[in-house]
């Protein structure tokens, strides 16, 4: 993933962007400025994605010069800026066959045998770059490239929860049942979200996650 020159535009008129290209150096200064937004201005609802950072205000109450203003001086902030490391979080996965129906797919698009390609996904660390989607839902960089393949053409309906998928360049699980279009290639039980924890989602920007083979069918 290659970088962008950070810029600003408006989504609407009670919207907007800043977009700074995703990768993992602009990602974590992304971060920072996200945290020192959410603290400076409370009444802007701030989103973090990847590679870009989205204000949602009421221009009735917010002007969006003043939104602008911020996140300019919060991205211009940002650089250098050491964040707390985040926390290792190993999640074990059943690769293949019921729990990953797509395994064999990915297998022939990549040219790679399916033990392969289990091999070289279990054995990156992958960045949380971001959440979305759904609750808990983790946008992971880090895939090896050799892993990257498009999504679905037919999105399923029903994806079980737990599933261990790929989509283009980045590789996330699935914390609760929901259609989706990512290759699933495995799945596992930990669990990613759980709305009476005090911490809902098990997983948030900056931690790494490991994935660690249970068993290839």
């Amino acid at each position: 993933m290659s970088a962008v020159s950070p810029s600003i535009q408006p989504l609407g008129e009670c919207a907007l962007v800043l977009n700074v290209g995703a990768d993992l150096a602009m990602q974590r200064r992304l971060w920072a400025a996200w945290h020192v937004l959410e603290h400076r201005l409370p009444e802007v609802e701030w989103i973090l994605g990847m590679g870009n950072l989205t204000a949602h205000f009421d221009p009735l109450v917010t002007k969006a010069r003043l939104v602008t203003r911020a996140l300019e001086g919060a991205w211009a902030r940002s650089a250098g800026v050491e964040l707390a490391p985040g926390k290792t979080v190993t999640l074990p996965v059943r690769y293949g066959g019921e729990h990953g129906p797509d395994l064999a797919w990915v297998a022939g698009h990549t040219g790679l045998a399916p033990d392969e390609v289990v091999r070289r996904h279990s054995a990156a660390s992958y960045t949380v770059y971001c959440l979305g989607f759904l609750p808990g839902f983790a946008y992971l960089g880090g895939l090896d490239p050799r892993l990257a393949v498009p999504r679905r053409s037919d999105p399923r309906l029903a994806v079980p929860a737990g599933s261990v998928a790929i989509g283009g360049a980045q590789t996330g699980v699935y914390p609760l049942a929901s259609p989706g279009g990512w290759q699933l290639i495995g799945r596992t039980d930990a669990p990613l979200f759980d709305p009476y924890r005090e911490t809902p989602g098990l997983l948030a920007p900056g931690d790494t996650v490991r994935f660690q083979i249970e068993e290839i069918a």
